[in-house]
């Protein structure tokens, strides 16, 4: 082998790279309390609650489990017509990815890549239900990462004791 050509396929082995394994669903619920007069009931439109939240978990040195929570609730006045949760992953092999991108890529990108997934299953699991199938817009995962980042700094900027210093950081 000559130089160059090790040279290349070193470049290649520290390449960073994300790979998507496989995806999952983690937990789903649907409920519909007031079957079958939920589904024949008029009235006004349906109020609809969502919530989203991204979770990683580490399996080992290089792959991550990333999990979408999605909660879905929707009344009409007092009554719940159905709430459902939804808890899906993807697992993900991440190389030579730089110790500074690493949270964003597991935060945005990663989301980014299996939410449509996520919404497809929440659309029919509530079609399925009964009720027009629920589809949710786009989320936009580097608002959340950021809000996220600014809580997480707030939280430790207000439990972070002083310095004596007058720098911030603790002795």
């Amino acid at each position: 082998m000559s130089d160059e050509t090790q040279g290349d396929a070193t470049a290649q082995e520290n390449t960073p790279s994300m790979n998507m394994v496989g995806q999952y669903i983690r937990d789903l619920s649907f409920e519909n309390p007031g079957a079958p007069g939920s589904i024949m009931a008029g009235g006004a439109n349906p109020a609809f609650n969502v919530s989203i939240s991204v979770a990683v978990k580490k399996q080992t040195e290089e792959v991550y489990a990333v999990e979408l929570t999605l909660n879905a609730k929707a009344n009409r006045e007092q009554t719940v017509l159905f709430n459902v949760e939804l808890i899906y992953g993807g697992v993900f092999r991440l190389k030579n990815v730089p110790e500074a991108t690493l949270s964003q890529l597991l935060m945005i990108e990663c989301p980014r890549l299996i939410f449509p997934f996520a919404r497809q299953v929440l659309a029919s699991v509530t079609q399925q239900g009964g009720f027009p199938p629920l589809m949710m817009e786009p989320v936009d995962f580097a608002a959340i990462y950021r809000q996220n980042m600014a809580k997480l700094a707030a939280q430790q900027g207000a439990t972070a004791p002083a310095a004596p210093d007058g720098t911030g950081k603790p002795n």
